[in-house]
């Protein structure tokens, strides 16, 4: 990575912003091609290179991706400057917010958190703004943000108990690692690997303190640990995952409940999303019955990391997981229900982005394409025009899924927009934005 590279992940927003335009003027980048990465978390949340929403958006542009969009768990601190970066880059953009919530109906069924009945992983799709702090969004927001501390403010305290000698301190070991302090399991467990290396300062001392923790021999741990995407994996296990020494079952009150998260997501004119994992647990086996339980509860789009489903080498597995995908998807398509894709780079080692002009994606890809530009146009249509996908103007507006769909997809595929012409449609108001995107497309 080149220097100026390096400082498209300064911590300092004016920093990153000063060298993305400074790339930004002297460079070409390639025409769109058909793929996309529309869930990727950045530094605010966990990215596992240390990329900003800025480093994202020009690696996107890099490439030739045709969209993209950022995800960040918890909170929308890279909001403004995703968009901001992607008007620069001239790439179709939108912002997502992910997190997990308790769905009390499935109180004892595994859904997508695996291990814990009743929890689900849930987001928010195409969020146009920020709510403004005073305002009751605002301070839910805030409540997600703070909920995400207290839990890893326990977790560490429940691992400091148990292991004295690597104990680490919350605001001085974990929240340097992240812009904003909020910091995720993933922070939390480099921050106890790097104390370790500080405590144990040979090779055979920290061979013979992780090894019964990682339930391997010392000899096995060298090699673990000289990769160090595997060696944080089996850290965050032994420590915070479900039967790790950390780890203690989540409850009702651990998480949002799900229906106050997507009355949240509404009111923040975003599309209340389900996330789905990859169709092997109880509460996604039957792809029918969870879509239908989350869209009664409101949810309108579904997300997918297909990589979970067609990246697998041992046949007989991929074979169950792309069923699982496909009867899935089928159950979205009856509703009309737009998909959001992406390979969320929160983990090392993993594909930037899928190609769904591949042997198992490309029978999909049109749905995929469609549900990228239905979240680029809701963030355009809901930032400009006020008229986002679950609002009542859309619903006075459209007579049916299928024909909202098609406008919101058909205002996201337009040329992706600079700053003149956000500022332009920003000038123009909601009402006569509305009217220019719907000559745009006509």
């Amino acid at each position: 990575m080149s220097e100026q590279t390096e400082q498209l992940d300064n911590f300092d927003y004016e920093t990153r912003m000063g060298t993305l335009e400074a790339i930004a003027a002297s460079s070409q980048f390639p025409a769109p091609g058909p793929n996309f990465n529309m869930h990727c978390h950045s530094f605010f949340s966990y990215n596992s290179e240390g990329w900003s929403p800025a480093h994202i958006a020009l690696n996107c542009a890099s490439k030739g991706l045709y969209a993209a969009a950022l995800c960040d768990f918890d909170v929308l601190d890279g909001l403004e400057e995703f968009l901001k970066a992607a008007q620069l880059l001239s790439l179709r953009s939108a912002v997502h917010l992910e997190t997990r919530a308790y769905v009390p109906k499935q109180s004892d069924v595994n859904i997508s958190s695996p291990g814990e009945p009743g929890v689900a992983y849930i987001m928010g799709c195409g969020f146009p703004a920020i709510p403004a702090a005073a305002s009751d969004a605002g301070k839910t927001l805030a409540q997600l943000r703070q909920g995400a501390q207290d839990r890893n403010l326990a977790l560490i305290a429940r691992i400091n108990e148990a292991l004295p000698a690597i104990a680490i301190d919350y605001d001085n070991d974990v929240v340097p690692l992240t812009p904003k302090g909020v910091a995720t399991e993933r922070h939390i467990v480099r921050a106890y690997r790097v104390r370790a290396n500080e405590v144990f300062l040979e090779n055979s001392q920290r061979a013979e303190f992780w090894a019964p923790l990682l339930k391997c021999s010392t000899e096995e741990f060298a090699g673990i640990s000289e990769n160090l995407t595997q060696f944080e994996d089996l850290i965050r296990n032994a420590l915070a995952k479900r039967g790790g020494i950390g780890y203690i079952q989540p409850t009702d009150k651990t998480f949002p409940l799900a229906d106050d998260f997507i009355n949240w997501v509404k009111s923040c004119d975003a599309i209340p999303t389900i996330a789905w994992l990859d169709g092997t647990s109880d509460g996604e086996a039957d792809a029918e019955k969870l879509v239908k339980l989350m869209t009664a509860k409101g949810c309108a789009a579904l997300n997918i990391i297909p990589d979970r489903n067609w990246n697998i080498k041992d046949p007989d597995t991929a074979a169950l997981k792309q069923k699982n995908l496909d009867d899935l998807i089928q159950a979205c398509v009856s509703r009309d229900m737009p998909i959001n894709i992406g390979t969320e780079m929160n983990k090392g080692g993993l594909p930037f982005v899928d190609d769904i002009t591949g042997p198992v994606l490309n029978k999909y890809a049109d749905l995929f394409t469609e549900g990228a530009n239905i979240m680029v146009g809701q963030t355009i249509l809901a930032r400009y025009a006020g008229c986002s996908y679950c609002s009542d103007k859309a619903a006075s507006k459209f007579s049916s899924i299928k024909e909202k769909n098609t406008f919101f997809s058909a205002v996201g595929a337009l040329p992706a927009l600079t700053k003149e012409r956000a500022d332009e449609l920003l000038a123009a108001g909601p009402d006569a934005t509305f009217e220019m995107l719907e000559t745009s497309i006509s």
